[in-house]
């Protein structure tokens, strides 16, 4: 246990944290009783070997949690065999875990929810990296995560090679569209956020180039521009010139990405590495005769 938050801590990711995450998955998986075909089907004694298993080539993560289910489930005996963020290949073996039967058959689904979605968003994010590779720009992530699960996703988003954005609404700001017309104005709700936080980031949102020479006089540390085409990207690349980073949002597919990225903005934010990848196909298989 001690070696496994060390390695969840030189990971970026808090042992606590995903011990409760785990905690609370598998014992909603037993709803407060026990997992009747197992109990009924294989003796308390039986031992096994099993391997969790790629039937889909992609890049892994969250084999680290994997580990948390088994030692929480009581299977301590297993060997992490590739790397977080690993690109693997159909038919590789990610973990092989050795252990009683009826508890590696406990952690088998927690352990492949968490496996599949999270390797999933590090596939799909290597996707969207590999497609503007040869600009200086990079994928970022969004706050359209899966509530509980923010920090695993964004962890995983990072395996695929993305960066994160703001991990939370207090580690910095973003005024969007809704807070400038609540307070008025872009110059009106930056000046309210420098004064109550001056130490905080802020990052501006902006759907024209009128609002965007507003914003670069505010000397934000960011400038979000929202639903603009290549054409006004590339504008506001000009005007900038240099003087605040700038990240594309809206509108963005894997199909235009590169031409987004030529633009020379700085990131391109994107929801749907966390709301809609699709699930890596991972398997657990026992053994024959183990």
């Amino acid at each position: 246990m001690n070696q496994l938050r060390d390695n969840l801590k030189n990971l970026g990711l808090s042992p606590n944290h995903i011990f409760q995450q785990v905690k609370d998955a598998i014992s909603e998986d037993l709803a407060g009783g026990q997992d009747l075909t197992s109990v009924a089907t294989i003796t308390q004694s039986q031992v096994s070997t099993a391997d969790f298993t790629t039937r889909a080539s992609g890049v892994v993560s969250g084999l680290h949690v994997v580990a948390a289910v088994l030692e929480y489930c009581g299977v301590n005996h297993y060997e992490v065999l590739v790397d977080e963020g690993a690109k693997v290949s159909v038919g590789k073996v990610l973990i092989t875990a050795q252990g009683n039967t009826q508890k590696i058959l406990l952690a088998e689904r927690t352990a492949l929810n968490f496996l599949s979605h999270l390797s999933g968003i590090s596939t799909l994010t290597n996707q969207w990296v590999s497609e503007i590779s040869g600009t200086k720009c990079q994928i970022r992530d969004t706050r359209k995560t899966t509530p509980g699960l923010r920090m695993l996703e964004k962890f995983a988003v990072r395996m695929g090679g993305g960066v994160n954005h703001r991990l939370s609404l207090s580690q910095a700001a973003l005024i969007k569209d809704n807070h400038i017309m609540a307070a008025g104005s872009i110059s009106d709700a930056f000046n309210a956020i420098k004064k109550m936080y001056p130490d905080k980031s802020i990052e501006i949102e902006v759907d024209s180039i009128d609002q965007l020479k507003e914003a670069i006089r505010l000397k934000p540390d960011l400038i979000l521009l929202d639903n603009m085409s290549t054409d006004q990207c590339s504008e506001a690349v000009s005007i900038t010139n240099g003087l605040v980073k700038l990240e594309a949002s809206g509108g963005i597919a894997i199909t235009n990405a590169k031409a987004y990225a030529a633009t020379g903005v700085d990131y391109l934010a994107i929801g749907s590495l966390t709301h809609s990848a699709p699930a890596l196909d991972i398997g657990l298989d026992f053994r024959k005769g183990k």
